[in-house]
């Protein structure tokens, strides 16, 4: 048995329970940060015993990926109503990563010492490990989503990696941010549109027939990372 598993049980109680034991764990990871917060200090804000707290959460990573979780639930309405209002690919892709940062930011902090934990695909909290497939397998669902109503045509061969790739972007963009102090995160947003407007011109480009080998050995290479 996976040892991040959530525990819960189907009662109004107890879901009141797992909220609260949530929400103290996620305020005391704002205030402390996640190294520095225990299992034991959530039990006692969130007034329930240690073993309580263990039996609706297995650990502090099981916390951080409810919290993932609801991100991305949190988000999806919000990105489908947001690019619905634009054919423009360009608008589309920046509706998503500005829906992104916009749920992030009440938790910066807290998301600042979690990407550092980004880099090892071993560690459960990593955006790339295998207990966080699911959530990035629905962010990626995301772009796609922006990319097919989106007016600019993309080959065949590449669209199918190409969300993985606006992925990849998107996490740059997350973690620029993250260190961004800059007033109100200005360079990001520069970033954030100077990326973009590069990204779809090259993919208005892509299609061109001398740009097909050049596509090709740009795909067999993010086949290869492909997570």
């Amino acid at each position: 048995m996976n040892t991040l598993t959530l525990k819960t049980r189907p009662t109004p109680r107890a879901e009141d329970t797992r909220r609260k034991i949530y929400e103290a764990a996620l305020e005391l990871f704002r205030e402390k940060g996640f190294e520095q917060t225990t299992m034991r200090d959530i039990a006692a804000k969130a007034g329930v015993a240690l073993g309580g707290a263990y039996y609706y959460f297995s650990s502090k990573e099981a916390i951080v990926l409810a919290f993932y979780q609801d991100m991305q639930e949190g988000s999806h309405q919000a990105i489908l109503e947001a690019v619905s209002g634009h054919k423009k690919l360009k608008d589309r892709l920046r509706c998503v990563l500005e829906k992104r940062l916009e749920l992030l930011v009440p938790n910066r902090k807290f998301c600042d010492a979690l990407f550092r934990h980004a880099p090892d695909s071993a560690d459960p909290l990593s955006p790339f490990s295998e207990e966080t497939r699911p959530i990035r397998a629905r962010a990626i669902e995301h772009l796609r989503i922006a990319l097919d109503g989106g007016d600019v045509k993309v080959p065949a061969d590449l669209k199918a990696q190409l969300p993985y790739l606006l992925w990849l972007f998107q996490m740059a963009i997350i973690l620029f941010w993250l260190y961004d102090r800059s007033p109100n995160q200005e360079r990001t947003q520069k970033l954030m549109e100077k990326g973009l407007g590069l990204l779809v011109n090259l993919l208005r480009l892509s299609g061109m027939p001398l740009m097909r080998p050049l596509r090709k050995a740009a795909l067999e290479l993010v086949e290869t990372v492909a997570l």
